[in-house]
């Protein structure tokens, strides 16, 4: 019979995906040497390596690979058994990790978790800010509980559950506020300046100038709303940003902001889980908290 832990396995899961001994350690709350042999005795107890190991680079073996899938099923279940023990209490307690979108978080983040720490007390709050596609592939391999991201994500393995709808305003210089507000055709031709390359907010901007196809050159590339917004107090250029960052991100630069001609563009911003979280009734009640903490800034409920 092959022994190893269950904490083996989470040592495991963790150096494949941080690819580095020192990174995996620190994430996992122990010293490099103690986590090499951990992962020493567990691979001894397999019969198998599950790394391949170079002088500057650790790769999972063919064996490691298959086996992480096996490996992240059994954390995942492992995880939900303590959802289920949760899921039969009246409110929500423990830990609970909550992924975000950057062009959200800044701005949501400190009025829902004061809403969400306040009605329940016993909450531990741990929250991951980041893009679309890592959120959902952690959302999958059970290392957060729920993420708010633009809607629609129309993955079937998910429950959506929308929050609130926002438009899109137009920053320019301070010095334009009196012109007209320029059409989606009219910002193929002006210097848009848009976050970098992952953010579901650039593709959601280039898709309301029908920019798929523009050249690169076209374009500056930002990693940050309040970057873009000093850009523009700087004469660089023209961007667009969502009404929940307009109160903080316009308060001190040297820009004027301005509304669209209906249709005006917009996005959905939802929450997401796993449909088999045993959690689900209890994030159900956490998605109305932050629906609530949400209309603070005047968006569309739905």
């Amino acid at each position: 019979m092959i022994n190893f832990t269950l904490r083996q396995l989470r040592y495991f899961e963790a150096l494949a995906r941080h690819g580095h001994f020192g990174r995996a350690a620190e994430a996992c709350s122990i010293s490099q040497p103690a986590l090499s042999v951990q992962i020493k005795e567990l691979e001894e107890a397999l019969g198998a390596e599950l790394f391949e190991r170079a002088a500057r680079q650790l790769r999972l073996s063919a064996f490691g690979e298959e086996f992480l899938l096996r490996v992240r099923d059994i954390l995942r279940s492992v995880d939900e058994l303590g959802d289920l023990a949760r899921a039969h209490r009246r409110q929500l307690v423990g830990r609970l990790r909550i992924g975000v979108i950057p062009t959200v978080a800044p701005y949501l983040l400190p009025g829902m978790i004061s809403a969400l720490t306040r009605e329940n007390s016993d909450l531990d709050i741990h929250v991951r800010e980041t893009v679309t596609p890592k959120l959902l592939q952690e959302l999958a391999e059970g290392r957060l509980d729920t993420a708010i991201v633009a809607l629609p994500i129309s993955e079937p393995s998910l429950t959506e559950m929308p929050l609130f709808e926002e438009n899109f305003v137009l920053v320019r210089p301070r010095a334009d506020a009196g012109k007209p507000v320029p059409s989606s055709d009219m910002l193929r031709e002006m210097r848009l300046l848009l976050l970098e390359e992952g953010h579901c907010f650039r593709e959601q901007a280039l898709s309301f100038c029908d920019m798929g196809s523009v050249r690169p050159r076209e374009i500056l590339d930002g990693s940050s709303l309040s970057t873009l917004v000093q850009m523009v107090g700087a004469g660089i250029g023209v961007t667009l940003i969502p009404e929940i960052a307009m109160p903080v991100e316009t308060r001190s630069a040297d820009v004027s902001i301005a509304r669209f001609e209906d249709p005006q563009p917009s996005r959905t911003i939802g929450m997401i889980w796993r449909k088999t979280s045993p959690i689900a009734k209890q994030l159900t009640e956490v998605s109305d908290v932050v629906r609530k903490a949400a209309a603070d800034f005047g968006v569309s409920l739905p």
